[in-house]
């Protein structure tokens, strides 16, 4: 039995949902790193021009060459992966030029996940029973509580910030759209990796070209191999991120699996800390008990 058979054959079984948990929380684990690499010391259209010339790099021989091609109805489906993940990833390098990673993100993760329950009863029929839906109030006001918390008492320039919210905020609808979407369009193939191979392959064309039109623009461009090194780390964790979520989408609940993702805000809160050397107080971590708190009860109320 091949891997993509056995994770077929897990589909709709208990085995399936709790490797989707796994998933989702690693990916939750890994997007926050992600981020934070992203916004890290380097221009963040800098950083995600040369994370996606990695992954398109390393997704093309296994694309080309070793996963089944993509079924003829698949090809509509990836223009559409492509046009609205550029769209999302030109919104979140430009929120993230404008605001501190610390509001921006949670005002990303937080609206997602949201909107993402409302596709996914849409698009897939899935549903939350009342336990569940208080589940997801708390974790949103942890993560919008932290959003405002962090505008409040530990950012001094508001002119950017207000911007770099509303530029979140619409980064955060174009994370429900790619959740969904790419949930219908990982289902849509009989080989989930060939759907993950072609998805990185033709996701990771566009961005290096914005990117490196803004390096050319640039009066004091950095230097390239610490870029590059931060590009090809950043690859390697993209696959595991995206990939994981993904895979969690096709095996289990598309809702279920965005809300747990979302936990990442508290590993995004910690990687600031720590990483980043941002503040971390007593009140931010209630904030962040909140958030993982909602994603328990949507966990176990299901």
């Amino acid at each position: 039995m091949t891997l993509s058979q056995w994770l077929i054959s897990l589909e709709g079984t208990e085995a399936g949902h709790q490797l989707a948990l796994i998933l989702a929380i690693s990916a939750a684990f890994l997007h926050a790193v992600f981020g934070a690499m992203q916004k890290g010391r380097h221009d963040p259209w800098l950083s995600r021009g040369a994370i996606d010339a990695s992954y398109f790099l390393m997704a093309a021989p296994v694309a080309l060459f070793v996963v089944p091609w993509p079924e003829p109805h698949m090809w509509i489906i990836f223009a559409g992966v492509f046009i609205i993940h550029t769209a999302y990833k030109v919104l979140q390098a430009f929120a993230y030029t404008k605001g501190a990673y610390t509001v921006v993100y949670p005002v990303v993760r937080g609206t997602g996940p949201l909107f993402t329950v409302f596709g996914a009863y849409l698009i897939f029929g899935e549903t939350f029973n009342l336990m569940q839906w208080f589940g997801v109030l708390v974790l949103l006001c942890g993560i919008f509580g932290l959003a405002v918390y962090n505008y409040l008492y530990l950012i001094t320039d508001r002119a950017t910030l207000v911007p770099a919210l509303w530029l979140a905020l619409a980064t955060g609808l174009f994370v429900a759209l790619y959740t969904t979407y790419d949930a219908y369009g990982i289902r849509a193939t009989a080989d989930p990796f060939t759907f993950l191979a072609w998805f990185f392959f033709i996701d990771g064309f566009a961005f290096p070209i914005l990117a490196y039109l803004r390096y050319r623009a640039m009066t004091s461009p950095p230097a390239l191999p610490p870029l590059a090194l931060r590009g090809f780390i950043g690859g390697l964790i993209a696959f595991a991120s995206f990939g994981s979520i993904m895979l969690a989408t096709r095996l289990d609940k598309v809702g279920e699996a965005a809300i747990l993702r979302e936990t990442s805000t508290v590993f995004a809160a910690l990687i600031g800390w720590l990483v980043l050397k941002e503040t971390v107080g007593p009140r931010r971590i209630a904030l962040m008990a909140l958030i993982a708190l909602g994603a328990v009860i949507v966990e176990f109320a299901g």
